[in-house]
């Protein structure tokens, strides 16, 4: 009994001394939900007036970007795209054509990696804008006008009946709108409405268009 009383005694200071436990919030930054590629937004697609902004496919992560040397025009200076990155570009560009989805402006970043899936997708009528470049060691007054440039593209009304292509890195989304887009090849869907705004649609990974009808 003795025992039983000590015991007691030592509970109730101990639950007088600690306070009642409360969960620790690790972060307030919300996590970004994505949403699939229906039937009914591919008929909105086939409409136009949307972006597709596609990352550029599969690359070899065991040869980085030589930074800060990059040359624009000797790919050996970059991560390269592999041979699987361009059979994903081209399977991309097919199912978007399959899905008979119109398809307008098409620019890409100038980085041989972007440029080269654009071309496996897209063929050679595209627009290169230097402004779509991003690398790991950019500081933030870097960074300012090629999230500009991306957020120009991605929020401006496309005219006519045709949809925006913009090939480029996963970092300039994720700056812009707190999401890291993967895997390589996907396209991000979003709906541009101007005055630097834009509303985030569907994502489609590379192996998710084949369950797309056309």
């Amino acid at each position: 009994m003795k025992q039983h009383l000590v015991l007691f005694f030592a509970l109730a200071c101990l639950s007088q001394a600690a306070p009642a436990f409360e969960p620790v919030l690790i972060s307030d930054t919300p996590v970004f939900v994505t949403k699939p590629l229906t039937q009914a937004i591919v008929k909105q697609l086939r409409e136009g007036g949307y972006v597709l902004y596609m990352r550029h496919g599969n690359t070899d992560i065991t040869r980085p970007d030589r930074l800060p040397h990059i040359d624009l025009n000797d790919c050996s200076t970059q991560r390269p795209l592999t041979e699987e990155g361009r059979r994903v570009a081209a399977s991309v560009g097919a199912a978007i054509r399959k899905a008979k989805i119109p398809i307008g402006e098409i620019y890409s970043s100038p980085m041989c990696r972007a440029k080269e899936s654009a071309l496996a997708a897209f063929g050679t009528n595209f627009t290169i804008v230097n402004l779509l470049m991003f690398t790991s060691n950019m500081t933030d007054a870097d960074k300012a006008p090629v999230l500009e440039a991306t957020r120009e593209l991605i929020s401006r009304p496309v005219q006519g009946k045709v949809n925006r292509v913009v090939v480029a890195h996963t970092q300039n989304l994720m700056e812009i709108m707190g999401y890291l887009p993967k895997p390589e090849g996907i396209v991000v869907i979003l709906k541009p409405l101007g005055d630097k705004r834009f509303k985030y649609i569907a994502s489609v990974a590379p192996r998710q268009w084949k369950t797309i009808a056309p």
